[in-house]
């Protein structure tokens, strides 16, 4: 008898084992599965961070865009009267008695104070005219051939171009040679 309790005893414990063995290796395979999840976890948390980063700083250069072209519109619109007030002015003035004279003086005044507010925001006339052709601050409206000239070169400025800050904000209307 006692060596059947011995060998149940044994088979008992060999049995035991066999269900440890199955418990272990049950246990290393979830624990294999949650490493396995910590890691993807992990991978995400990284991942959404650094898009949290790119999105502060994307929102941080958008904001300084904001505040260094803070006026750009308001140049755009006053461009256009800058432009009008060339125009007046390119009026024949020689007679400095009659009336149209003394409104031409004025306007030039104004003009002049308007051009110093304008350079004050650092707002610059793009100089294009002798100039080889650029496609980023010129714009071809008109071609003429002249043979003393090279081909591709600014022969006039019809529409003044401006940058404002670095930024170009009106391209010049120019005639190239062909």
């Amino acid at each position: 008898m006692e060596k059947t309790e011995e060998k149940l005893k044994v088979k008992n414990i060999k049995e035991k084992k066999k269900t440890d063995k199955k418990k272990v290796n049950k246990e290393n395979e979830v624990e294999k599965k949650l490493r396995e999840e910590n890691r993807n976890l992990n991978d995400k948390v990284l991942r959404i961070s650094a898009e949290m980063q790119n999105m502060r700083r994307r929102y941080e250069d958008e904001i300084s865009n904001i505040y260094k072209y803070e006026g750009e519109e308001l140049i755009i619109k006053l461009l256009a009267i800058v432009d009008n007030f060339e125009r007046a002015i390119s009026l024949d003035d020689r007679d400095l008695t009659d009336e149209l004279s003394k409104f031409l003086s004025g306007f030039k005044m104004i003009y002049t104070n308007l051009l110093n507010i304008l350079d004050s925001m650092e707002v610059k006339v793009i100089d294009c005219a002798s100039l080889e052709f650029d496609p980023n601050k010129m714009e071809a409206v008109l071609t003429e051939k002249d043979e003393n000239l090279p081909a591709n070169v600014v022969l006039e400025v019809l529409q003044k171009g401006y940058t404002y800050k670095d930024k170009v904000i009106r391209v010049a209307m120019v005639k190239v040679n062909e």
